[in-house]
């Protein structure tokens, strides 16, 4: 047979290649599409996957507080093993956030504004979306923090080491505070993009 019948039959008789990861380009679609896709939402629906999404911050928080305080006696001797063991830990939020639909501010302010800047959304959705998201996270961790209160579940370990974390991130002068926290806001933002990259379950946890 002639070369081009020869390469075609190569072709067919090869398996199609399967990934189970997006590319970079692939995955900022995914990420603007996701923020096209929550700027037309009503206020009221975004505003209720802000509320449990900060109500899930809650989750993983207490969590982290839980287990790393716990182990405050073993960590006398290596801090950081308890930072490692918190740090570890409170990422479980915003897995249940991802998988769940919940908005997040954190991650809201990645995908809108990509949204806007790929011309599949106004700009108006910017301030819009991350000012239901703000409101809504904080009043669910709110709600989140007096269900705690009122089961006593903030005592022993676990208060002592709420209270120090509180410290010292309240002890910090304004601008290294705000630097700082521009850089968790990255970091979070590419856990989003990274969870649109994955396509399987055990991807997107990891």
């Amino acid at each position: 047979p002639p070369p081009s019948a020869q390469s075609s039959t190569r072709r067919a008789s090869m398996p199609e290649v399967l990934s189970l990861c997006k590319g970079p380009k692939e995955a900022y679609e995914v990420l603007a599409d996701k923020g096209a896709e929550l700027s037309r939402k009503p206020i009221l629906k975004i505003f209720h996957q802000s509320v449990y999404a900060g109500i899930y911050i809650g989750f993983g928080g207490m969590l982290s507080l839980v287990v790393a305080g716990g182990i405050a006696d073993a960590s006398k001797n290596n801090p950081t093993l308890q930072s490692f063991v918190f740090a570890a830990l409170f990422p479980v939020n915003l897995l249940l956030i991802l998988l769940t639909g919940g908005v997040l501010i954190t991650g809201a302010s990645a995908t809108v504004p990509a949204a806007v800047l790929e011309k599949k959304a106004h700009w108006s959705s910017i301030p819009k979306v991350v000012a239901i998201s703000w409101v809504g996270n904080l009043i669910g961790a709110v709600i989140f923090a007096l269900l705690v209160h009122s089961c006593d579940m903030n005592a022993g370990a676990t208060a002592d080491l709420a209270i120090k974390i509180t410290y010292k991130k309240c002890s910090k002068d304004f601008m290294q505070t705000f630097i700082k926290g521009i850089g968790c806001n990255w970091l979070v933002c590419m856990a989003v993009f990274l969870c649109g990259q994955a396509q399987d379950m055990a991807g997107k946890m990891v």
